[in-house]
């Protein structure tokens, strides 16, 4: 199973088949966040599609490998951001069902996508070549983004769950913490195991 795993990560078509669908998918998440970037000032624009920039992180870190180039920025910001908005949304998602005590089609599609996304971050991690600055521009990048959202409530529209936005913003940050605490963890064991 862990030699299949391997060849997998080596077999240039199963990566360009990953770039392809998280492309698309990329392109789907921006164009469901049009409306809300719509009503959007500019300067909050790169902060508000965080899903879509999270793979769009992959894209770019994945198309480098496969022309054995590194950029431990993207790397990172791949892995920790793919993890948490993946465990945002399936969070939000599943507090959405509760709320409205109804499961809907597209709750489950958006669990099922962001899902893969935080499976991605562990399933790529070997391929990534990331030292402690990457983390720590990762850090600040995902803080602000805490903040764009949070405090000037950029935050994705959910709008059901608006009334609670203090509880969410405040999980949302110990996301972050969590996400670069793994981040750091593996880094670490990785230099351990060299």
């Amino acid at each position: 199973m862990i030699e299949q795993y391997y060849l997998w990560l080596q077999s240039k078509w199963f990566v360009i088949s990953i770039i392809i669908a998280n492309i698309l998918g990329t392109i789907y998440g921006y164009y469901w966040y049009m409306p809300q970037l719509e009503n959007t000032k500019w300067f909050f624009i790169p902060f508000v599609p965080d899903s879509p920039t999270a793979t769009l992180f992959l894209v770019i870190a994945l198309i480098l490998t496969l022309f054995k180039k590194h950029n431990g920025y993207f790397e990172a910001l791949a892995f920790v951001t793919l993890i948490k908005y993946g465990i945002w949304a399936v969070i939000m998602n599943i507090f959405t069902f509760v709320v409205l005590h109804e499961v809907t089609f597209i709750g489950m599609m958006l669990i099922c996508s962001h899902s893969i996304m935080a499976i991605q971050a562990f399933f790529f991690y070997p391929l990534f070549k990331i030292k402690v600055r990457h983390i720590v521009i990762t850090a600040i990048w995902v803080f602000h983004n805490d903040v764009i959202d949070y405090v000037y409530m950029q935050y994705p529209i959910y709008s059901m769950l608006s009334e609670y936005i203090q509880h969410i913003g405040y999980f949302s940050f110990w996301l972050s913490i969590s996400c670069l605490l793994c981040l750091l963890y593996l880094n670490n064991r990785d230099k351990i195991f060299d």
